[in-house]
């Protein structure tokens, strides 16, 4: 997979967050308690939906997509940042670094798919309602997940193999917490003209184009609630799609403020902290905004915990 032959770091070092040793330690203590609830809550809405029958559809099928996926996020950043503030930084094998960029990559990328496909979910539930069990059946639920993981898996291992091609000649310092491709691509010696143009073009099935797909999937969902003639209506058709929407804004607009915004005069804490909610607190906000917002899921969570307190 690399020319050895041409890359000549065979390490990089993480910085992570600078700080005193108490500031770290606090950090340490709110990071780990917060990676502790984000499996807590995103394990706690899958065991809900796989043992409570009420909650087998296809809206909380992609639910327990969304949540594995945040599983698996935030523990390809959130052990190595942790043991980056006990040790003031850190090293990690180029190989590595690689690796937890394709990974975080993979993740990312497939999130935008599972919102995509929810929001085709809530639009025929709303707007096609005669039409949904038959349309979004089990077997299209698995297809969709199963297309959305592969194509973000093989989109993304291109976009990977062409950065580990790239000739590494230092320096090996990364001032970030983990291995983002920005930061990345700042110690390659060679022309990354090809990389960034693979990332651009992968933006466009990735990205874009789901993002398309969900706008106009709301367009249509608020002009169907807006024509329901009661108040009560309108309010429980907005309600099915609410926790959704909400988890939508938050990726996006924060995805918008780390990669799409100008960076300069920007200062290399503030990226960090902001990077720092999209990696480690989005995915605790997402089963938080779920658990709070979906009345199914609260019903789920008071039928568990009874079950629970009579043995």
């Amino acid at each position: 997979m690399y020319k050895n032959n041409q890359t000549t770091i065979t390490e990089v070092i993480l910085l992570g967050f600078q700080s005193s040793k108490e500031i770290s330690i606090v950090l340490f203590i709110l990071l780990f308690m917060v990676y502790v609830l984000t499996l807590f809550g995103n394990l706690l809405i899958i065991t809900l939906v796989y043992y409570n029958k009420t909650l087998h559809t296809p809206m909380y099928f992609f639910l327990i997509q969304l949540s594995l996926s945040d599983i698996l996020l935030t523990t390809d950043i959130a052990p190595y940042l942790l043991y980056t503030l006990l040790h003031e930084g850190g090293t990690m094998s180029f190989t590595g670094c690689i690796f937890q960029q394709y990974i975080f990559d993979v993740i990312e990328s497939t999130e935008c798919l599972l919102l995509t496909v929810m929001s085709y979910d809530r639009y025929l539930a709303i707007c096609k309602p005669l039409h949904y069990t038959s349309i979004m059946n089990g077997l299209l639920c698995v297809i969709l997940t199963i297309i959305s993981w592969l194509f973000c898996i093989f989109s993304t291992s291109i976009a990977a193999m062409t950065i580990a091609w790239l000739d590494f000649c230092g320096p090996n310092i990364i001032d970030h917490f983990f291995c983002d491709v920005s930061p990345v691509l700042k110690l390659s010696c060679s022309d990354t003209f090809w990389v960034q143009l693979d990332m651009i073009l992968n933006s466009v099935p990735l990205l874009f184009f789901p993002f398309l797909i969900i706008i106009i999937s709301y367009t249509y969902i608020i002009f169907t609630i807006l024509k329901i003639p009661s108040k009560t209506g309108k309010q429980k058709a907005f309600s099915t799609c609410s926790s959704h929407l909400t988890v939508v804004c938050i990726f996006y607009l924060t995805l918008i403020v780390i990669y799409d915004l100008p960076t300069s005069g920007q200062s290399l804490t503030i990226s960090k902290a902001v990077s720092l909610i999209y990696t480690v607190g989005t995915p605790l906000m997402n089963p938080v905004i779920y658990s709070l917002r979906n009345r199914d899921i609260k019903m789920a969570f008071a039928k568990l915990r009874k079950s629970f307190g009579n043995f």
